[in-house]
């Protein structure tokens, strides 16, 4: 269980905040230093469900008081005049939904700004630091994760919003003056890593240039954009080309979340597959976040169905995007994606043989065991699947439709993940040897987690993209 220890530099002391026994997630001091509010799952049900609580504490410790109840809460903050505030999605079992800025006061919440729809606490990028920062005039300054980009927004006492960052980039870290006259952050492009940046009185300065010289020398490309307009929805998509004018084999990237999102910002696994000759296709389907709570729950109960929405986006995807870079091979196409793009590749592969070639990476494969073994798995199902009954759950599991795949299939795995358990990786490397299809196994060692390729050890994360291109190469030859 982790604590929350205040230590005293004078005497050298340490002193125990909080009790209970559960873990302890953000936490924040008012500004006089004399409260700690903190976010802890420590209901009933805790581990059984998806809910926290916000919690506050003396400084002196003590017993913490609940100050909200029940529900989906992170990133406890206060303003200026010391009123609590945090991200909330809403009750027990809403997730996934669109987190957004509320004031904890003892008659309930108020939501800052009720007509954002989009998250102010997410997945897809790092942000430093992740909870609200405070004005002296009470505005709360918060990252927004909204179509492919991170921006930076100022919500006014009143639920006025002004934009301090955008643009076609991805904001990672902020940091405000007290009076809001000028920002420092960290941002960067799809064809540049990060840089420092200071903007005042209306003009941004990029402040280093620390990967001027990577990306000037690495061959790094911009991609082209693309939506799919389909079935009344609007699904946004970006195509990455390596340098030349001839046919280039293609990879269909699936994220994983599925509530997360790809983007305008830099991503190295993009520029290492163009950097091969690939060709990537990449796009945000429905049940990624960035675009407000009806994309983000369209997905909610149709896993169990044969083509839900989400699947039906991603099966238009590379002809989408060949429509606009006629430069894709659709003879040499390949697929891969870790977690729900594990699981997603399984499903995309049984319902369309086009592929040749697939890596399905740190996946969802079996409903049932991930139950029981996964680190989310008493809850994680439930969010997804309404009600999960035994063939509900089997209905949902890609190994139900591997008796349709015929495409080769590299899995990768690590013996260290607790969020898709190695047996996931287990069954379905046996499923797909008992169906007669060509496939390898690689397990990583128990130092490597379900965050492998974003922070593993450099020397895995390198054998990875060697792993995975020797693969797609052996099929697609790029």
């Amino acid at each position: 269980h982790a604590h929350l220890h205040l230590l005293d530099l004078a005497d050298r002391s340490v002193r125990q905040l909080t009790e209970g026994e559960s873990s302890i997630h953000g936490h924040a001091w008012n500004p006089d230093g004399s409260e700690l509010a903190f976010t802890s799952a420590r209901h009933a049900t805790a581990g059984l469900d998806d809910g926290t609580q916000v919690f506050t504490v003396s400084a002196g410790g003590g017993s913490a008081t609940a100050r909200t109840d029940v529900g989906v809460w992170g990133l406890p903050s206060y303003d200026p005049q010391g009123r609590l505030h945090a991200a909330h999605g809403g009750r027990v079992g809403e997730y996934p939904t669109v987190m957004e800025l509320v004031r904890i006061d003892d008659d309930g919440h108020t939501p800052l700004a009720p007509d954002l729809d989009r998250s102010v606490e997410f997945y897809s990028a790092h942000m430093a630091p992740s909870v609200a920062q405070w004005l002296d005039d009470g505005s709360a300054i918060v990252p927004v994760e909204d179509e492919g980009t991170v921006r930076v927004v100022s919500i006014a006492p009143d639920g006025r919003r002004t934009e301090i960052v955008g643009g076609k980039r991805v904001v990672t870290g902020v940091a405000p003056r007290p009076d809001g006259s000028a920002f420092a952050f960290v941002s960067s492009r799809a064809g540049r890593p990060g840089e420092l940046f200071w903007t005042e009185d209306g003009e941004e300065r990029m402040l280093t240039d620390f990967n001027g010289e990577f990306a000037r020398t690495a061959g790094l490309v911009e991609p082209t954009s693309f939506t799919i307009d389909h079935e009344g929805v609007s699904v946004e998509g970006w195509v990455y080309l390596p340098p030349g004018d001839g046919k280039v084999p293609v990879l269909l990237n699936i994220h994983g979340g599925p509530a997360s999102q790809y983007g305008w910002g830099f991503f190295d696994e993009f520029q290492v597959y163009v950097g091969a000759g690939y060709g990537v296709v990449a796009i945000n389907p429905r049940g990624s976040a960035g675009y407000g709570k009806k994309h983000v729950r369209a997905i909610v109960d149709t896993w169990h169905e044969e083509l839900g929405p989400d699947f039906r986006d991603l099966l238009a995807a590379v002809d989408a995007a060949a429509a606009i870079e006629p430069r894709l091979d659709l003879e040499r196409l390949g697929v891969m994606g870790g977690s729900y793009g594990g699981l997603s590749t399984i499903r995309v592969l049984a319902l369309d043989p086009r592929y040749k070639s697939a890596v399905a990476e740190r996946g969802l494969y079996s409903f049932p065991s991930f139950v029981g073994t996964s680190d989310i798995g008493p809850w994680f199902a439930d969010l997804y699947l309404a009600d999960t009954d035994f063939a509900k759950l089997w209905q949902a599991s890609p190994l139900a439709k591997v008796g349709d795949v015929t495409t080769p299939t590299l899995v990768l795995h690590s013996e260290g993940d607790h969020r898709t358990p190695i047996e996931q990786g287990e069954q379905l490397f046996v499923a797909l040897l008992k169906q007669g299809v060509t496939t390898e196994f690689v397990r990583f060692p128990a130092t490597e987690s379900h965050e492998l390729s974003r922070s593993g050890s450099p020397k895995h994360r390198r054998e990875r993209f060697e792993i995975i291109l020797e693969w797609h190469d052996r099929f697609l030859g790029a």
